[in-house]
């Protein structure tokens, strides 16, 4: 591992820790070294406060040091006014020597203005250090701007015998305590979860984080014909809730209505969730709602938990065709993580 390869990984795992705290920012870690020893570092701790690199040059006890230092950043530095004035202004305002980038930003704003921007000033400006596992932090935030619609995760579980739910519906607990658990830190981690109507319907679900500290991701839910009671706890109001459906646009606060064609259901909804800048979403179920996304190729990574118990009959459990990127033993249950 090369000196930039080693500063750049530790970059990412400050970055990280920004996870469920900066979308719709993407995730960013900076480390200030001088003569091979870091003597600043830090992350964005949250959306709308200051960046990884006011951060970070923040923790530099001798700023006198700057304009002899590397500064290692996982992501190209903002060059626009966003919620904070642009970061490449203050890298050039300290006189950093050099700027080592894993990633450039994809988003239109920046795309390779912030390095111009370095270069233009005399900073001598390195790209592509461990850039893939930049693009694979930052994967919802590159496939938001790349792709125009969120990073969708469809997740669900089943028996050994290829089951969701039994016949009635009914599907508690497939998985383990453990497995879980580890769905609630997932839903801490993304900005949205989603359910269909029958899903809603027969479990009744509230899809907040409750084993796990973290902020509750936005509720989604599909009701083509408005059939859902309104006692269910996804109408609630207690977290946003948006329910799309084919018959009417309304906003009860917390609680939003809105209204998709019918051709094309699932592909207006992922087009709509991009306007609503929604970079992630969770697609819990059911069988029926999990297979229309996978059936109009709308999935960019697959969490399917399989147990040790069998129903012998019962609901289906989706088929989807992908490459095994994982495989994980959680106590009686087994994690498998596909990819497309």
């Amino acid at each position: 591992m090369t000196p930039d390869e080693f500063f750049m990984q530790r970059a990412l795992e400050l970055a990280k820790l920004g996870i469920g705290h900066v979308s719709p920012n993407p995730r960013v870690g900076c480390v200030v070294v001088h003569h091979n020893k870091t003597i600043g570092e830090s992350w964005h701790k949250k959306f709308g406060e200051a960046h990884a690199e006011v951060n970070a040059l923040n923790t530099v006890a001798d700023q006198s040091l700057l304009k002899e230092s590397t500064v290692y950043i996982n992501l190209e530095p903002c060059s626009h006014f966003g919620k904070t004035p642009p970061c490449t202004d203050l890298l050039i305002r300290h006189q950093i020597k050099k700027v080592v980038i894993a990633t450039t930003d994809p988003n239109p704003l920046v795309a390779g203005q912030g390095i111009k921007k370095l270069v233009n000033a005399g900073i001598e400006v390195v790209t592509g250090v461990l850039e893939k596992k930049g693009r694979e932090l930052n994967q919802r935030f590159f496939t938001f701007m790349e792709k125009q619609r969120p990073y969708l995760i469809l997740k669900w579980a089943q028996t050994q015998d290829g089951f969701i739910a039994q016949k009635n519906f009914e599907s508690k607990w497939i998985s383990n305590e453990f497995s879980r658990q580890l769905v609630h830190k997932w839903r801490s981690e993304e900005d949205a979860i989603l359910v269909g109507a029958k899903t809603a319907s027969h479990d009744n679900p509230e899809l907040t984080v409750r084993n796990w500290s973290g902020r509750n991701p936005v509720r989604i839910v599909i009701d083509r014909f408005l059939r859902l009671p309104d006692h269910l706890h996804l109408f609630d109001k207690k977290i946003k809730t948006i329910c799309y459906n084919v018959l009417k646009h309304e906003n009860h606060g917390n609680l939003i209505y809105i209204r998709l064609p019918e051709n094309n259901f699932i592909q207006e909804l992922v087009n709509d969730l991009y306007k609503q800048n929604i970079q992630s979403v969770i697609v819990e179920g059911g069988a029926q709602t999990i297979q229309s996304f996978v059936d109009a190729q709308l999935w960019d990574e697959a969490r399917i938990f399989t147990s040790s118990r069998n129903f012998g009959d019962g609901i289906a459990a989706p088929v989807l065709k992908g490459n095994l990127a994982d495989e994980l033993p959680l106590e009686s249950d087994t994690l498998k993580i596909f990819l497309p």
